[in-house]
């Protein structure tokens, strides 16, 4: 127990020479985890941050979302937010949810492939916190353009009234 406790102590920030009695020691070690474990959550705060204000600066340079990055994503109103570009009969979209809303992405997959009959040739995801990325590419046939717009706009209707 002895070499335990020597190697707890060896672990800790020294802040004085004299060797502290073991209950003190013991004392110290608990206040630096706890020490630690705030410096943990503040620096998980920030990378979710710094990811959704990244996530929202990319919506935010394809035109899709007129919110300024200096908005405070602390809390997530800016999600759900979709970006949909055609390139002759495909689709791709980008979603970006968060974990309450992931739904929203099967029912984009339901609409696009029940109702438009859409084929999806790629469809991924990841999760960064409490954010989901989601991506999906689909390709439209004997559809004129005027459909792939108007379900264009019915997708984006459908993410905006979760808002």
């Amino acid at each position: 127990m002895e070499a335990l406790y020597s190697e707890l102590n060896s672990l800790l920030p020294q802040t004085s020479r004299e060797p502290l009695p073991l209950p003190d020691q013991l004392d110290e070690a608990e206040n630096y985890i706890k020490e630690l474990q705030v410096n943990v959550e503040k620096k998980r705060e920030r990378k979710r941050k710094l990811v959704a204000t990244a996530a929202l600066d990319k919506l935010n340079s394809t035109g899709s979302s007129s919110m300024s990055s200096s908005v405070d994503v602390s809390v997530p109103k800016w999600l759900p937010r979709i970006e949909i570009q055609e390139t002759g009969s495909i689709l791709h979209i980008s979603l970006v949810t968060n974990l309450e809303h992931k739904f929203i992405f099967h029912e984009i997959i339901r609409i696009l492939t029940e109702e438009l009959g859409a084929e999806i040739t790629h469809a991924g995801y990841s999760i960064v916190d409490d954010a989901v990325f989601h991506t999906l590419d689909c390709k439209v046939e004997d559809c004129d353009f005027g459909a792939i717009s108007r379900i264009s706009e019915s997708l984006k209707k459908l993410v905006n009234s979760v808002n």
